[in-house]
């Protein structure tokens, strides 16, 4: 139908548009902000229990490099987007993950100079003892996609607890 239209009254829900503005203007960011740093703490201890859970032969750099502060560390807060970067700058992270070939593409073997400590090889560049790696695959840890799994299974519940939690604080009756 031409020239009808519906009016609603508003004035009801002016307080709560109020609240939002006052709330956005004030701690609400900073308390996103806040929450997503934690999210980021909880996403590290997530990956470095997995990479302890699966018994990731590690000389602790890969699990240090997952801790926030740590020079191996990628953490990253874009706060204009509110957007968090996590990870590790270690350069074979991704390897220790996605799995890898013990020697370069058509490289039958090569020698990896070091020692025996027991059951142990400690690399030494400088050894004149070491071993000899045939070509092989060597299959992934995982660690990360299984943190990620982890992490999209609790994150939801993890938000919605926040969000009722902000709700409760910023937009409460009275």
């Amino acid at each position: 139908m031409r020239g009808e239209f519906v009016a609603m009254d508003m004035s009801e829900y002016k307080e709560f548009f109020n609240k939002m503005q006052q709330a956005a203007q004030r701690d609400l960011r900073k308390e996103f902000l806040r929450y997503l740093d934690g999210l980021g703490y909880e996403f590290l201890r997530i990956v470095q229990d997995e990479i302890i859970r699966r018994q990731v032969v590690d000389t602790r750099l890969l699990l240090h490099s997952f801790e926030k502060g740590d020079t191996s560390n990628l953490w990253t807060i874009k706060e204009a987007g509110l957007a968090l970067e996590v990870g590790s700058l270690v350069d074979y992270a991704q390897y220790v993950n996605d799995g890898h070939w013990t020697n370069k593409k058509g490289q039958e073997g090569r020698f990896v100079p070091g020692y025996w400590q027991g059951d142990r090889f400690i690399y030494s560049p400088g050894a004149k003892t070491g071993m000899y790696l045939k070509q092989k695959w060597v299959e992934g840890a995982h660690y990360w996609d299984s943190a990620v799994r982890i992490m999209e299974r609790v994150f939801p519940k993890l938000l919605e607890r926040q969000m009722q939690e902000w709700l409760n604080n910023y937009f409460k009756a009275g």
